[in-house]
């Protein structure tokens, strides 16, 4: 087992020296990646608890914050759903299921949607709109794998295919997560990281792009209306680096407290911390509180709050209804809603 602690180890060294370069070359730069839907966290229970996951991560929510966490989902496995009305009426969905495998291991899937409704396409010549509409959406599909190594130390991997279309034109590319969980000697807490969207660059291409051209601005004469095309260039995945604790720091015959802290490094913004609480009752009651983006550059997130239920329906099976929400500032708030069934 130490041999493969040991590649393990190594292979996450590796990863992290490339994805470590990729951040220090742009720690302030705002709005200069693709997919950012990426970005938006899975989870009214995360969400209320301020984005402070990464240790937690013991749930099927643990495929987007901790894929290594997802080998702590209770009983076989699990389904959820999350829907959330994003900010300026943007919809997001995300969906994933998970089954364990025995002592090979779980494997889970996960998909995420977001859209933006239509509207008017306006020009200088329309601006009240030409006739057409226009609309976007962004989708990723997912697949994982996660494994105890020891009874204390798991890992996880989430291969990704991700496609953003914006009216005629689209960008694909693919990525993977990578998590490991730890459960530390003192007092059980445990230690979670993960590197988020390491992956391909994308770069948009469709009819939108192309237009006519006339190299000497002159239609009576030489070559005109010749077919050219806009560079739209390439752009980096939205690559995250988390590293969070998470600890039972109250526990009795009714009540579960657990404290989280994350420190989250993204490529194009500055470094960060989310901070989150969760009291349970009987383990059936839940309430829950966070900050978010502590130190964040010109950041409008603050506080979050929130809370739940679970329910056994039957033997090895209870269901889950979670709500979430997040002070956007100037931005109002959003708020989470999900679902889940662990069998």
């Amino acid at each position: 087992m130490k041999k493969y602690l040991v590649h393990v180890t190594v292979l996450l060294a590796l990863i992290s020296f490339s994805a470590e370069a990729q951040l220090l070359r742009s720690t302030a730069k705002v709005g200069t990646t693709a997919a950012n839907f990426l970005k938006i966290g899975a989870g009214a229970r995360a969400l209320s608890m301020g984005g402070a996951y990464a240790g937690v991560s013991d749930d099927i929510y643990s495929a987007y914050w901790n894929p290594a966490g997802i080998v702590n989902l209770p009983g076989g496995g699990g389904v959820t759903f999350n829907h959330a009305d994003w900010l300026a009426d943007i919809s997001y969905d995300y969906a994933a299921a998970a089954l364990h495998l025995g002592d090979m291991g779980t494997m889970f899937f996960t998909l995420t949607s977001l859209g933006i409704p239509e509207d008017k396409v306006r020009t200088v010549a329309y601006p009240e709109g030409d006739g057409r509409y226009w609309d976007a959406s962004m989708m990723s599909l997912g697949v994982g794998f996660a494994r105890k190594l020891t009874d204390k130390f798991s890992i996880g991997f989430h291969f990704k295919y991700i496609h953003e279309a914006i009216w005629n034109t689209k960008s694909s590319g693919v990525a993977i997560d990578i998590g490991t969980y730890y459960v530390t000697p003192f007092n059980d807490m445990v230690i979670g990281a993960s590197i988020a969207n390491f992956g391909t660059k994308m770069q948009l291409d469709g009819r939108d792009i192309l237009f006519n051209y006339d190299p000497d601005g002159d239609p009576s004469n030489g070559p005109g209306n010749i077919l050219s095309q806009t560079d739209m260039g390439t752009f980096d995945l939205p690559l995250t680096f988390r590293l969070g604790l998470a600890m039972v720091v109250y526990r009795d015959r009714y009540f579960k407290v657990t404290a989280a802290l994350d420190a989250t490094h993204p490529n194009d913004n500055t470094e960060y911390v989310n901070t989150g609480l969760e009291v349970g009752y009987d383990n059936m009651f839940f309430v829950r509180g966070g900050y978010k983006s502590i130190f964040l550059r010109d950041s409008e997130q603050e506080l979050t709050f929130g809370g739940g239920f679970r329910y056994p329906v039957a033997d090895q099976l209870s269901i889950e209804l979670n709500y979430g929400f997040a002070d956007y500032g100037r931005l109002k708030n959003v708020q989470y809603i999900d679902l889940s069934l662990q069998f």
